[in-house]
């Protein structure tokens, strides 16, 4: 197993995330040569560490309803939303929605990207949780609170489950309350 000392909880006292931190799965060279890709799919299939996540996604915040960021936004998404007893939206990539409420395109360090909100979901003032799996560059999960801001909702806050620091995707999240489980 490899070492993990590169990966902190950021909430030092969370002993069953520093538990959990044991099972995210390290891949040198993935995507491209040069990058060691932490997979925390290990973390999502492990009952344990999936309730410490979940738990601590929303621990302390106040939300009327959870937008998960598509794909694996939508599994925490929901996770989150059942744990803490609320309903949860999936925001959509293009073209997976009969109907769209509001959509928003966004610059990608190797493109560019569009999220859809479903029609009939949030309504005006809502305290939206957005939640994500990984922050990395920003460019999605800026764009997610945005385009909740856009539909008249307010963002309590972005949580994610691993923020990748030395990418610097805070500054494009700027203004929102962004909250990391785990940070490398």
């Amino acid at each position: 197993m490899p070492e993990h000392t590169a990966v902190e909880v950021v909430d030092g006292d969370d002993v069953d995330l520093k538990n959990s931190i044991r099972l995210i799965r390290e891949v040198p060279d993935f995507p491209e040569p040069g990058v060691l890709f932490r997979d925390i799919s290990p973390m999502l299939a492990d009952p344990a560490a999936l309730r410490a996540i979940t738990d601590a996604l929303g621990r302390g915040l106040e939300f009327d309803v959870v937008a998960g960021v598509e794909a694996r936004g939508f599994l925490l998404g929901a996770a989150v939303a059942q744990a803490h007893g609320t309903g949860v939206i999936g925001l959509r990539k293009p073209g997976k929605l009969p109907e769209v409420a509001d959509r928003i395109s966004y610059e990608l360090e190797y493109g560019h990207a569009t999220l859809e909100l479903p029609a009939d979901t949030l309504r005006a003032g809502q305290r939206v949780l957005v939640v994500d799996d990984v922050l990395a560059t920003g460019g999605t999960l800026g764009a997610a609170c945005r385009l909740v801001r856009q539909a008249g909702s307010e963002v309590t806050a972005a949580t994610v489950v691993m923020e990748l620091a030395a990418l610097g995707g805070r500054a494009k999240v700027d203004g929102e309350h962004v909250r990391a489980l785990l940070r490398s």
